[in-house]
Parts: structure tokens; C-alpha cells; sequence
């Protein structure tokens, strides 16, 4: 335990322990929970409890009675066991761990967090999960998703395949979710798949009593059983652990930096929806169905590839500087319906002179690029630049990434890049999906 001097006392001298489920009273208020355990660097007189709803809360000890409701243990993480014997009546589930939050621990002396999981610790640690499937479980990376690189997207996707030409039913990802959604783009558009793919991650980590892993994962390995063969993103759909959405791949982005249901689906709606272990399909969605695809894996890709955001008083050398160091294409966020200041067309029309192609997207997320409604983005569309219409930003720069890895050739780009491969752009806007 590392609760200080007071706070420690006062837990020994009413037989509290780290994991007992407590009631402490406080006043004309009672909080009810999960006694966790706090780093060193904490301030004295306070402890941390893991409500019902999954949330943490701290209270302050100073005039508060205390009661132990039941006895519990602090979460233990990649405890050894015996080997798991495969039932033969279970399907047979990939597990592949990249790191993450997701296949993390926490470090009681500092409070940080470190991808410090193998694979088969994130099974032991959650071992609910061999009620649901068979597993084949295995460490890709050990990372945190910052360091993520587009090499490693060809990695995954070629591990992913093998994994599938071996007879694994569905793919489960554990990955880091802050470029979470261009992994899960970039697969999308590499790997034509027999079988579901999910990727998957948590904003808490897996040996925290309050951690949305255990959840997530579970309706994972749900929806890798199911019939979507489609690679998606399951994660929380609600503040509470009461359920998860299914995102397509190429259509969720990570939205917010710590609540549990953070990704959203941008310009679509969730696949499915996975409550008390049951998956319901939105009524809305055609998907790719089981075994309705032969695998097919088309990795190649070109990593040099730019990532530009407009801004007031951005200056041509953004765009100069990529096309002097070699870069092969460009993508840029940019303002409402697709603009960028006057100052930049001379540069957009140097690129499109040496067979650079340029993406518009737009910072707003939702909704459409549209060039044609003002004189300045016909402008634009003439300086050669090519609409991303309602892609995300980061689903554009993968896309782009793709392609390029495909053709260097201007026309095969553009038709490629207005061709939709993987459901990453609509046909037609919608004000709902805004709404919802």
C-alpha cells in the first residue's frame, strides 16, 4: 500500500485494504466502491475509490466514518498458469498486442503508465475472455501509439494475414488509442479479409481496477466472432460500462483526450452496437459479410507523405519546404469547405506542375469539402488540388499513403483517390450523423 502516513492509519485501524469494496460516509453523503491504491507522490489525508459506474473519485478522509463491505484484492497482472487447452467447440480468435494503454500497467511509485503487457499477460489479465473463443495470442510491438510509423502498418497487416491463412476465425488488435484510427484506415484499405478485424484499445490501463480494457475487449472477441468481415473499431459507446459501438475503420476518429467513449464516427454510424454480450447491427449498414472475400493483402505504401494544417498566416513555405525535401503527396486541413489562404496557389500550382497530388480536407470534420461554392476554392480546384469530400483528415493522409504505394502515376492517382475502396467517403452528406 502506498497511501502515507495518515490516510494509512486510518485504513490499518478499520482493517481496510487495497481492493476491498468500502463505504465511506462524509456528512450528509455516502460514496460506495473499490478501494485503490495511489502513487507515492500523493497528497496525504485522501483516498481513491472505483465507483459502480467505473469512474474514480477521490475523497478527503478528514470527518468521515468508514465501513468494509466486502473483502477484495488488488488486481493481480500476468499471473503464470497452467497452459489453456483449446475447446474445440469455440472459435479460434487472433489476439495481437502492439501496446498501449490497453496492454499497460501502472506504476504505483510514480503514477505513470508504461505498455509494459506480452500478449499472453493481456489474456491471464483478463481471464474472462476464455469463456468467449479459443485464442492465439502474440506481442507485435510493446509501444505507445505515438510511435506509431507507417511501416509497422504493413507489419500488422502482414502478420494479421498470416494469422488468418493459419485458420484464425476473427482478429482482435490491442493498440493505443491515440492514432488508433489510422491504424485502423490503413488496414482497412491494405487487407481484404474473410474474417472481422478489430482493433481495439482503453483510456485506462488493464491492471487498474477502473480500467475500460476488460469491456473493450471482451466485445471485441464479440464482434471477431460475428459476421462483419470488415475491419472496425470497438471501444466504449457510453461514459459507464454499459455497452460499446462497432466504428467502421475508416470513418472514427479518437474525439476527446480521456473520456471512455472518445472515438466517434465522423460522416457515418456506429456498425453495431454490443450490449450484455449481444451484437445488434444498425439497420442502416450493409457490411461485408463472413467468407464473403478471399484474403487479400496489398501493402505497399509510401511513407512520404505530408500532413498540413491551414492557418492564419500560413506561409507557401509549408507547402515549398515538402516539395524541395521530395515529398510524394500532401494533404491538407483545410478551413470550412475546403480553403486555404491566397497565398498558398502558387505553391498548390508548383505541386500539381511536379506531379505532386494535394488532398483538401477540412478542420470542421463533419460534413463535406465543397471547392465550388466560392471563387477562391474554384481557385483552388484549378491549382489541381483533389477533394477528400467527407473524409477525415487522418483517413485522407493514410488513403493518400496507400495510393501512392500503388502508382506514381498522376491519373491512376487521382482515379484511385476518388474511387471509394473501404467505405472512407459517402456519396451523399447527412445532417444526422452531426446530430448524432
Amino acid at each position: 500500500m502506498t497511501y502515507k502516513e495518515i490516510t494509512k492509519n486510518y485504513l490499518d485501524e478499520n482493517g481496510i485494504s487495497i481492493g476491498d469494496t468500502i463505504k465511506i460516509n462524509k456528512e450528509d453523503i455516502s460514496y460506495e466502491g473499490i478501494l485503490l491504491d495511489r502513487p507515492e507522490d500523493s497528497d496525504d489525508g485522501y483516498i481513491v475509490l472505483k465507483l459502480s459506474s467505473g469512474y474514480n473519485i477521490g475523497v478527503a478522509i478528514e470527518n468521515t466514518t468508514i465501513e468494509l463491505i466486502e473483502t477484495g484484492e488488488k488486481p493481480n497482472i500476468g499471473y503464470s498458469g497452467s497452459e489453456i487447452e483449446k475447446d474445440p467447440s469455440k472459435m479460434d480468435i487472433s489476439i495481437i498486442s502492439t501496446g498501449g494503454t490497453v496492454s499497460s500497467i501502472i506504476d504505483y511509485k510514480t503514477g505513470a503508465v508504461y505498455p509494459a503487457f506480452t500478449a499472453e499477460d493481456l489474456l491471464r489479465a483478463n481471464p474472462e475472455l476464455l469463456e468467449y473463443a479459443n485464442y492465439n495470442v502474440k506481442a507485435l510491438y510493446n509501444i505507445f501509439s505515438e510511435n506509431m510509423k507507417p511501416k509497422y502498418w504493413v507489419e500488422a497487416a502482414e502478420s494479421i494475414a498470416n494469422d488468418i491463412s493459419d485458420g484464425s476465425n476473427g482478429v482482435v488488435i490491442a493498440h493505443g488509442t491515440d492514432t488508433l484510427h489510422y491504424t485502423s484506415a490503413a488496414l482497412s484499405f491494405m487487407i481484404e479479409s474473410p474474417v472481422p478485424i478489430i482493433i481495439t484499445g482503453a483510456q485506462r490501463s488493464s491492471d487498474r481496477p477502473s480500467t475500460d480494457a476488460h469491456m473493450n475487449l471482451i466485445s471485441s472477441v464479440i464482434a471477431a466472432k460475428s459476421d462483419i468481415a470488415e475491419v472496425s473499431v470497438c471501444m466504449h459507446g457510453s461514459l459507464n460500462d454499459t455497452y460499446t459501438y462497432l466504428h467502421k475503420g475508416t470513418k472514427v476518429r479518437k474525439m476527446h483526450t480521456s473520456r471512455r467513449d472518445t472515438f466517434r464516427s465522423i460522416n457515418y454510424e456506429p456498425i453495431a452496437k454490443i450490449e450484455n454480450d449481444i451484437l445488434e447491427v444498425n439497420p442502416n449498414h450493409n457490411y461485408i459479410k463472413r467468407d464473403e472475400k478471399e484474403l487479400k493483402v496489398n501493402s505497399s505504401i509510401e511513407e512520404k507523405v505530408g500532413f498540413i494544417k491551414s492557418f492564419p498566416g500560413i506561409s507557401n513555405e509549408y507547402i515549398e519546404y515538402h516539395i524541395d525535401k521530395g515529398y510524394k503527396g500532401l494533404v491538407i486541413e483545410g478551413t470550412g469547405l475546403g480553403h486555404v489562404p491566397d497565398n498558398l496557389l502558387s505553391s498548390l500550382t508548383r505541386a500539381k506542375e511536379e506531379n505532386i497530388p494535394v488532398i483538401m480536407t477540412s478542420q470542421c470534420l463533419y460534413g463535406r469539402v465543397n471547392m465550388n461554392v466560392y471563387s477562391s476554392g474554384r481557385e483552388i480546384i484549378d491549382s489541381g488540388v483533389i477533394s477528400g469530400r467527407d473524409m477525415t483528415p487522418e483517413t485522407a493522409y493514410v488513403k493518400l499513403c496507400w495510393v501512392l504505394g500503388q502508382t506514381d502515376k498522376k491519373e491512376e492517382v487521382e482515379k484511385l483517390i476518388n474511387k471509394n475502396i473501404a467505405g472512407e467517403f459517402n456519396e451523399k452528406s447527412s445532417i444526422k450523423y452531426f446530430l448524432n
